[in-house]
């Protein structure tokens, strides 16, 4: 933008040329000053520019700027309203009027104003169709939003504000018939028939959805994301064979995140749980997740093989898991008390102990140590470990005479009666309902 209706480039050769150097050194003092973010300073130059000349928009511009950065609302506003009057089909002098209306929260002024801007770019008509919706004017919103898509094509910002729309208000029945023309409009875009998935199902229009999902599978074979949905009608309708089809296609993708697979993966746990001749296909399924998502799934299939009470095998799938994620507490314990049920007690001291230097605090790791450590007849080693550990318990009955019981133990095999008596009735007051 020019700065100044002034050619700073003038030879002075009288009165004017005085004047205009006057007003150069001036304005340059003004901005210099903004630039150090000396905005009074500025703000006294710019001043001093409009005593010499009055009919300049751009001094007005600077002076509003300035204002706002000072706090003085009213002063700017009035400057930047000035500069728009000087001139107002200036884009940058609205857009700036526009900015500070949206940012005092002052929607009624901005949407007056962005009114203005919209001729300029159409980005300017999604502001527009924005604050409309802030304002509660959806029927404007969706008009503006409707012509935005027509003319440049879906977009997901806009959609966002859309779906905001109509969750404000309850406007189901819209979204759903907006989301049925683009399917018919475009019947090649694989989003849109998603999109209207998603929307059925969320209306409880199950029938609708599967036939929309099975539309988009015959258009679109290579889909993947499909199957998402997919997997779950197929479960309702008690097709177990398509259903696992869908989830191995699922767990496989590269096109699904690593969230939706453990969703997907836990609904397979749960499915086999009920039928347990498809476990093969449970094991296949987990092997196709990729290194990076597999942790997850292994610890699905470790808690899979514990409510089969295949203790065995769901060590080793949780062996696995802690493979991948070494800090994962959760899946350490596991791995811990079940080395302990299947009397690995080696393995269970060694891990254990290891495990105690990455997390000195936490009890249970004492308790499992102490186990162990009793269990490979080393007492004493025990009775270290368990007195440490107990003091970190708080408010764990339980667990305080799982303590007590293991000391007793302990003592016990030192040939400490009277220790291990002491302990073993710490046990049994513990245990004791009150």
């Amino acid at each position: 933008m020019n700065y100044a209706q002034v050619d700073f480039n003038k030879k002075p050769n009288d009165d004017l040329g005085d004047f205009e150097d006057k007003f150069q050194e001036l304005f340059y003092e003004a901005l210099k000053q903004k630039g150090i973010e000396n905005y009074d300073r500025s703000n006294e130059a710019l001043l001093k520019c409009i005593e010499l000349d009055n009919s300049i928009p751009v001094l007005y511009f600077e002076l509003g700027k300035n204002h706002s950065k000072l706090k003085n609302f009213g002063a700017a506003e009035d400057a930047l309203k000035k500069s728009v009057s000087l001139d107002p089909d200036n884009e940058w002098f609205l857009d700036e009027l526009y900015g500070f209306y949206a940012a005092q929260n002052d929607y009624d002024k901005a949407i007056k104003t962005v009114k203005q801007l919209v001729k300029y770019h159409p980005d300017y008509k999604e502001d527009l169709a924005s604050l409309y919706v802030r304002t509660k004017k959806y029927d404007n919103a969706l008009e503006l939003l409707d012509e935005l898509d027509a003319a440049f094509g879906i977009s997901v910002a806009r959609d966002v504000m859309r779906n905001k729309i109509y969750a404000a208000t309850g406007r189901k029945k819209d979204q759903i018939k907006n989301l049925e023309e683009r399917v018919e409009s475009n019947p090649d875009k694989e989003s849109n028939y998603l999109a209207l998935i998603f929307r059925y199902s969320e209306n409880n229009e199950k029938d609708k959805a599967f036939e929309t999902a099975k539309e988009l599978l015959k258009v679109n074979p290579e889909s993947q994301l499909v199957h998402l949905a997919l997997y779950k009608f197929y479960l309702d309708e008690k097709d177990a064979d398509r259903a696992i089809e869908s989830m191995k296609i699922v767990v496989k993708s590269t096109q699904i995140k690593p969230e939706a697979k453990q969703k997907v993966l836990s609904d397979f746990v749960n499915f086999v749980k009920e039928h347990p001749q498809y476990e093969t296909d449970l094991v296949e399924a987990t092997s196709m997740v990729s290194e990076n998502d597999n942790e997850k799934s292994l610890s699905e299939l470790g808690q899979y093989y514990l409510s089969k009470n295949n203790k065995a095998k769901a060590l080793e799938y949780f062996e696995l898991a802690l493979k991948q994620d070494s800090n994962n507490l959760g899946i350490l314990r596991n791995v811990l008390l079940l080395q302990i049920d299947l009397q690995q007690y080696k393995l269970a001291e060694e891990k254990s102990t290891k495990a105690l230097e990455k997390y000195p605090s936490q009890p249970i790791l004492y308790l499992i140590n102490g186990v162990a450590l009793n269990q490979l007849n080393k007492p004493k080693e025990a009775i270290a470990s368990l007195e440490i550990g107990i003091d970190y318990i708080i408010e764990d009955a339980k667990m305080e005479a799982d303590f007590y019981n293991q000391l007793s133990k302990a003592y016990a095999l030192l040939n400490n009666t009277a220790k291990a008596k002491t302990f073993s009735d710490k046990t049994k007051q513990l245990q004791t309902p009150n």
